[in-house]
């Protein structure tokens, strides 16, 4: 792994826990007054570099006990008010700041999925693996209002296993082509300032039938294959 990331990485996360301490108490305490009842940090595995698990760490969006999948869509009941505006703002997140510090994690990178979603990565789409996922990075800029694009669907679940998973495994898989110090430092910017990622070209289900779904996936499966040289 490239030593000025490592460092990188490190450094700037200590940092921004330092830096952003006021704000991550601050979120702490509405959590504990205004979501009682549960813990502040959320707590999930997820599988890292080379397959191994860790424990994310994030705020808690979400009310106890609820149910449903791992896949969000905007607006569900089991989201808080609170929830709701840390999520919008990416603030959930920055609880991550300390898996990258302890080297679970990097600033940029592919975002890390629960073990159902990374077992259906195949032949060489496994070497998304090989690197330490991201806070950020293309597929997340890509799908920066993920949320709202599934909540435009009646069937979120499907549109995200068929459709956008395997965009975000093309998008990652090209960033990992060409990946380099200057280019994470341009996707930190634009995750900074809200800027989308350069390829704004991406599935929509206008009207999310299963026929929209099956030629949305097949386009998308397509173009991947294509992409890395699968079939």
């Amino acid at each position: 792994m490239n030593l000025s990331k490592i460092l990188f990485d490190r450094i700037f996360a200590l940092i921004g826990l330092l830096l952003l301490a006021p704000l991550l108490l601050g979120c702490a305490l509405l959590i504990r007054l205004l979501m009682p009842g549960g813990p502040v940090i959320f707590r999930q595995s997820r599988v890292g570099r080379h397959g191994r698990l860790f424990t994310i760490y994030k705020f808690r969006t979400m009310s106890v006990g609820h149910g449903g999948s791992s896949v969000s869509v905007r607006g569900e009941s089991r989201i808080t008010p609170l929830g709701s505006v840390l999520r919008r703002y990416k603030i959930d997140e920055l609880p991550e700041l300390w898996n990258v510090l302890v080297g679970d994690m990097s600033f940029v990178g592919p975002r890390p999925d629960v073990p159902g979603y990374a077992d259906r990565l195949k032949g060489d789409q496994r070497r998304i693996l090989s690197v330490l996922p991201g806070i950020t990075g293309p597929a997340s800029l890509r799908y920066r209002d993920e949320e709202s694009l599934l909540a435009a669907c009646d069937d979120p679940v499907r549109f995200n296993d068929e459709v956008i998973f395997p965009d975000k495994v093309r998008v990652n898989l090209d960033y990992m082509a060409s990946r380099s110090f200057f280019t994470d430092i341009d996707i930190i910017l634009r995750t900074i300032s809200g800027k989308g990622w350069q390829d704004e070209t991406r599935p929509h289900p206008d009207r999310p039938d299963a026929g929209a779904l099956q030629n949305a996936s097949k386009q998308i499966k397509g173009d991947f294959g294509r992409s890395s040289g699968l079939s």
